[in-house]
């Protein structure tokens, strides 16, 4: 069927004022976000706030990292973030190794089987459960809590997203290469890593991000304010009678700017691996 131009011009038209229109929702609350970070504390309770801030200020910003422990909140959540991410990509590649070239055998069904029931379990119901292990293996206000639960929650879902970057790299490769003389081992980070980078890439991005935004384990796990992370840590701005919302605005922002540089700066070798695989392909 044959479009003119005009009905093309406004089918364009109309699918990307559909398009700002979503993206003007999603940014609307973390504009809000910033912009209540900078303004002085007389307009934020202000019954008529507006987004203009005649007079912009600083101050919660030096608040926040001055006087209190901001920082090393910053530096757990890195600490749990990383372990956690590490621990997870390197149990997920083998992992999802062994359910893409042996999918068929009966042991690697079971897995994957559990797997996917682990993902239909809200996380909630396991919270005291968890908690009554880490208690029992002396765990609870350390790092290694927190880095055992998030790779156990994120190992699932990073499991089937490398599964489906292996599925299409063809067999024969491997075949070529076992030929020869590369082993199993070699196989598997000479010829597969290198080709699913993309694929490696996307998947650490969403273990980092979410170990880092997690916040319901981060809470209950971690009494301490030595080993508090970021997410939890935010939340001491919020008193019972008061909450100090200039402050709590900009350790939000602070909180942000690390994972979206991050997320920025490995989506130009998200380009280029995409692109590279594309013409090995």
């Amino acid at each position: 069927m044959v479009t003119s131009p005009g009905r093309r011009r406004l089918t364009a038209l109309l699918t990307y004022a559909v398009l700002l229109g979503f993206a003007g929702y999603c940014l609307v609350p973390f504009l809000w976000m910033v912009d209540t970070s900078v303004k002085p504390t007389p307009e934020i309770r202000s019954t008529h706030p507006t987004f203009l801030v005649p007079h912009p200020t600083l101050e919660h910003f030096a608040r926040v990292v001055k006087d209190t422990s901001f920082l090393v909140f910053c530096r757990n959540s890195a600490v749990v973030a990383l372990g956690s991410t590490i621990a997870t990509m390197v149990l997920a590649v083998f992992a999802s190794y062994a359910m893409s070239r042996w999918h068929r055998q009966m042991g690697v069904r079971v897995v994957a089987a559990a797997l996917l029931v682990s993902q239909m379990i809200p996380g909630v119901l396991l919270l005291v459960p968890l908690y009554m292990l880490m208690k029992d293996l002396g765990l609870l206000s350390t790092y290694g809590a927190l880095i055992l639960t998030y790779t156990t929650f994120m190992l699932p879902i990073c499991v089937f997203l490398l599964k489906g970057f292996f599925d299409g790299i063809p067999v024969e490769l491997e075949e070529a290469a076992e030929i020869d003389g590369c082993s199993r081992l070699g196989i598997l980070f000479r010829v597969l890593m290198p080709l699913s980078l993309p694929g490696l890439l996307s998947t650490w991005i969403y273990a980092f991000i979410g170990a880092w935004n997690e916040f319901m384990f981060g809470y209950v796990l971690v009494n301490t304010e030595a080993r508090r992370t970021l997410t939890p840590g935010i939340l001491l701005f919020k008193g019972l009678y008061a909450t100090d919302w200039g402050s709590l605005m900009a350790a939000a922002v602070l909180a942000v700017i690390p994972v979206a540089l991050l997320f920025l700066y490995l989506q130009r070798f998200l380009v280029e691996g995409l692109a590279a695989g594309a013409v090995k392909g």
